[in-house]
């Protein structure tokens, strides 16, 4: 059994609701641009994929000590899915990190949701007894950098499979 369990949590103007397998529909429009597989690769994925997918994600980690939390994010004024947050929280010799990601669709980027989400996230965690996040980001997602800086992560002389690990302290 995982030891978190992702919650709701609120923001501003967001909703950050546990993933569902029942969000697979939505989502599936949220996440249809090719444009949004730009630097993570891959193409978007249609309703029944994503359904599988989230099935997978929902039943958790194979590995006890190892959490996933996921999320989807809900504009609470549009009443929409806008995209996903998520955590994967496991141990090191330093305690507890989580490597977090986000993803906001095309139609609602550039209003500030990725950077909202990602902080109610990184908020949140700090209240779990993590004691730090961390991210990768391709070195050209310039809006991605402008989101993890936003949240007060850094970028780290680390490389991981092309990307950038980035990196903020959160707990005692």
């Amino acid at each position: 059994m995982s030891r978190f369990a992702a919650r709701p949590i609120d923001t501003r103007r967001l909703d950050l609701l546990p993933l569902l397998v029942e969000h697979a529909e939505e989502m599936s429009g949220v996440l249809s641009d090719p444009a949004l597989h730009t630097f993570i690769g891959g193409a978007p994925a249609g309703p029944q994929e994503l359904r599988s997918r989230y099935r997978r994600m929902t039943a958790g980690s194979p590995d006890p000590a190892v959490s996933w939390l996921n999320w989807v994010i809900r504009l609470r004024d549009e009443s929409c899915l806008t995209g996903t947050v998520q955590a994967t929280v496991g141990p090191t010799r330093h305690g507890l990190v989580a490597e977090i990601a986000w993803v906001v669709g095309t139609p609602w980027q550039g209003r500030g949701i990725a950077t909202e989400a990602a902080r109610g996230l990184v908020d949140w965690l700090g209240g779990q007894s993590v004691q730090a996040v961390i991210a990768h980001i391709h070195p050209e997602h310039r809006a991605s950098a402008a989101v993890a800086t936003a949240v007060g992560l850094a970028p780290l002389d680390v490389w991981h499979e092309g990307e950038i690990r980035w990196r903020r302290s959160i707990g005692g």
